[in-house]
């Protein structure tokens, strides 16, 4: 998924927030434009190994990538198929058959450096040889999951755990008062997170999904609507109560779990996190502010859009980091550190 905005300054997303809450509001986020597009070609790179930092690509990539267009998911689809917008189209009923989940307590715990690919457009290009996969938990089943692990990766779960999705299969278990203004995706809306108790199970019953199909790790996504236009007064506090109940959900079921920008609370919730996915972090220089992650001995999974592979990969090997430059259809193409 796409960063959708940047954070709103302290006092602005405080005067959004208290608007929002006396007015009705369909959101002022805004997606992606097609000037976002990366203009650097791909690259190509000999095999690593499974299980260590890898410098690989895909081997063939267009010449020119495509520019994003606004979401449009529609309600039918085939699971895998994108949608004319990149985006991967509506799912189908979730399952695809069942792995055994890990056991409690062993999760799996990735290290700094390992190499990535991050799919949530189209069919899992499955020929790209680095040891982690992020790819969508709905759109694939737990073949998927299965024959990736048979070539040694490990697979990670994106799921959207702050905003409603029209398209997603479960989108009707969600009450409409738990809905807030739009992300800046079609068909999605914030969350209102401090509804813990009603969040919960719906939480939970995606990541026994996950687990199902033998995943072993989620990336939440939309988990810092605190400081964004949501249409709810939401708090700092809010936030972290809620990211927190995520990662004990993930850990209760033997996954690990990542925390997806969020830069200003990585302080009080590295410790409940196992790696971190952030996107752009060189573009707006801030880097620095991921390393906490690193200095834990956990991964950090980084992208960049508009910043091409020369003005970041220098910095970002040096703290670490597990970087490469995606398209923001975040398709199959790459072009890693």
């Amino acid at each position: 998924m796409n960063r959708r905005t940047r954070p709103l300054p302290a006092a602005i997303a405080l005067a959004v927030a208290l608007l929002a809450t006396a007015c009705s509001s369909s959101g002022d986020d805004h997606g992606p434009s097609a000037g976002d597009s990366p203009s650097q070609p791909p690259a190509t790179a000999a095999p690593g190994t499974p299980g260590t930092p890898s410098d690989t690509a895909t081997p063939s990539a267009p010449d020119t990538p495509s520019a994003p267009a606004t979401p449009t998911p529609t309600p039918t689809g085939t699971p895998g198929t994108p949608s004319a917008s990149g985006r991967p189209s509506a799912p189908g009923t979730p399952g695809g058959g069942t792995t055994a989940p890990p056991p409690s307590g062993a999760r799996w715990q990735p290290t700094p450096g390992l190499a990535w690919q991050w799919q949530l457009g189209g069919g899992v290009d499955q020929s790209v040889d680095v040891p982690v996969y992020d790819i969508d938990g709905f759109e694939n089943d737990a073949s998927v999951v299965a024959s990736l692990h048979a070539k040694g990766r490990k697979v990670i779960c994106y799921i959207n755990a702050g905003s409603w999705e029209s398209f997603r299969p479960d989108a009707a278990a969600f009450a409409k008062a738990l809905e807030g203004s739009d992300t800046g995706w079609k068909g999605e809306k914030w969350f209102d997170i401090r509804q813990v108790d009603q969040l919960r199970p719906l939480m939970a019953a995606r990541f026994d999904m996950c687990r199902s199909k033998g995943f072993d790790a989620i990336e939440p996504d939309t988990i810092e609507a605190y400081n964004q236009s949501s249409g709810f007064p939401l708090t700092g506090d809010d936030q972290i109560r809620y990211n927190r109940m995520l990662a004990q959900l993930a850990h209760e079921r033997g996954l690990a779990i990542g925390l997806k920008n969020d830069l200003d609370q990585i302080p009080a919730l590295l410790n409940d996190f196992d790696f971190a996915v952030n996107e752009e972090c060189s573009q707006y220089d801030e880097c620095d502010r991921v390393e906490p992650f690193v200095k834990q001995g956990k991964a950090v999974f980084h992208v960049e859009y508009k910043v091409g592979t020369d003005q970041f990969c220098t910095k970002a090997k040096a703290l670490g980091f597990s970087s490469m430059q995606k398209k923001l259809d975040l398709d199959a193409w790459r072009k890693p550190c």
